[in-house]
């Protein structure tokens, strides 16, 4: 028998446990209150930390004081503040604080949401929390969610959803080998997130097979190039499996005209996946309710809540309008993990993973805290701030606008000579970008639109000013007067 008072079964207050975690929380309100005494990009060399650590685990335990006091003087140097309110690159992001303590609350019950009876509360908690986040999106209600960790997942398993679809008999007979079984399609433009290609690598459709449809100088899908693309394939004895559309493009934050390319894939019995990965939640705005309203007849549809409504990475929403052809896709339970409870969600039956975190818990304490409209109010703020840094690019000579700006990214770039080499000025800009960059003071970041490099600055941490961004501004046009 366990004694009340062995090691196994610890009754008492752990003076140490305590006094590490007050101290953890104390850094943490630090962090929170002043980000700025740390440069947003790290410094750090390739290998540094590396070399800084044995090569080996300690034999022994080590006291938390030298290992905190390593995590300081080790670790932060080497750490890109994402969580920082001068973080503009790629899709800035940001954890609100309350949903850091969600954080640590779902680590220290430390359960696997596979199945209802694993944990019944993490199991309805996203089935309630997801049917929110639904309606704040104004989407349908016969759309159920999942989550997953990031849109790449939800992409892929969205593709596996839509091949099954398709009725070929893959979950039994796999692919390969089998001559009745014609080249699978799936459609794209050049602007889609590369994780749907490397989805349909890993369903073995293959790259060849990704097809990348023209888009116009919106950068946004050219229906009726998809229609001619989809009717050319079954002509050719291909089987159209796929259509991606983007709502919130990755380099532009362009959308593609989801209502048309709908009607083309309906009328062509196509699965339509839409991502709404970053763009999905302006949605909760009625003023931007326009870009999810056309995806209300689409098949699949992802949003990530940990790219713009402040909850750590990662967690991600597969919303899905045919819940039972991606159980179909995946469902597959050993004798041990058979259960009998009835009109309940077994989540490890609608996706690749047996384990799952319990994601659910910071989406919940989120919009408890902030509401429906503390959201709004952020992502509004965001939009605005994006729109006036792009009136103040407008307005500089030499400097331009690139791409559509709706939302908060603004793509722009450094031209005060139309006539110069193109790769000249792509040089020029690559060098402000680094000037900037190298300050330690803000982190930009850049993409290619029609072959040339342009700089983008992403607002979305909650935190972030407009004199953060006045700021990122002044050390542009003073790195352009330098270059």
């Amino acid at each position: 028998m366990i004694s009340p008072t062995s090691p196994e079964r610890p009754t008492d207050a752990d003076p140490a446990f305590q006094e590490a975690f007050a101290r953890v929380a104390a850094w943490i309100d630090g962090y929170y209150r002043d980000p700025y005494r740390y440069p947003v990009l790290s410094r750090a060399q390739p290998g540094d930390l590396v070399r800084a650590l044995p090569g080996e685990a300690p034999d022994d335990g080590e006291p938390f004081e030298r290992i905190f006091a390593d995590f300081e003087r080790l670790v932060l140097p080497g750490i890109t503040h994402w969580n920082h309110p001068r973080f503009f690159a790629y899709f800035a992001i940001s954890a609100a604080r309350v949903t850091v303590l969600a954080e640590a609350l779902a680590a220290a019950l430390d359960v696997n949401a596979m199945l209802w009876r694993t944990s019944p509360a993490a199991t309805e908690l996203e089935d309630v929390t997801l049917a929110w986040l639904r309606k704040m999106l104004g989407l349908p209600d016969a759309f159920h969610g999942i989550v997953y960790d990031t849109a790449s997942i939800g992409g892929f398993t969205a593709l596996a959803a839509a091949r099954e679809s398709l009725d070929l008999d893959i979950r039994a007979r796999g692919m390969a080998g089998r001559a009745d079984l014609p080249p699978l399609r799936v459609y794209i433009t050049e602007h889609t997130h590369s994780h749907i290609e490397k989805g349909a690598i890993a369903l073995g459709i293959g790259r060849e097979n990704v097809v990348k449809i023209p888009v116009g100088d919106d950068f946004a899908m050219l229906p009726e190039a998809l229609s001619r693309a989809i009717d050319d394939d079954r002509a050719a004895g291909r089987i159209p499996m796929c259509a991606v559309a983007t709502v919130g493009t990755t380099s532009t934050t362009a959308s593609d005209p989801v209502a048309a390319i709908r009607t083309v894939t309906r009328e062509r019995g196509v699965w339509l996946h839409v991502d709404a990965a970053y763009g999905g939640p302006a949605a909760i705005l009625p003023e931007f309710r326009w870009l999810l309203d056309p995806a209300h007849d689409a098949d699949s549809l992802v949003v990530n809540p940990h790219k713009w409504m402040f909850v750590p990475v990662d967690l991600s929403v597969l919303y899905v309008r045919d819940v039972d052809v991606l159980r179909r896709a995946f469902s597959l339970a050993a004798d041990y993990l058979v259960t009998f409870e009835t009109g309940v969600h077994n989540y490890m039956d609608y996706g690749l993973q047996l384990g799952r975190r319990f994601r659910a818990l910071k989406l919940w304490f989120a919009l408890r805290t902030y509401g429906v409209h503390g959201m709004q109010e952020r992502l509004r703020r965001h939009i605005a701030l994006a729109q006036e840094l792009a009136s103040w690019i407008e307005a500089e000579p030499g400097w331009q606008v690139v791409a559509p700006h709706p939302l908060s990214v603004v793509c722009f770039r450094y031209e005060p000579d139309p006539a110069e080499d193109a790769a000249a000025v792509d040089a020029r800009n690559q060098a402000i970008l680094d000037a900037v960059n190298a300050t330690g003071e803000v982190f930009l970041s850049s993409t290619r639109l029609h072959g040339r490099l342009v700089l983008r600055v992403a607002i979305g941490n909650e935190r972030t000013t407009r004199d953060d961004v006045a700021l990122a501004w002044d050390l542009l046009r003073r790195a352009a007067s330098e270059a």
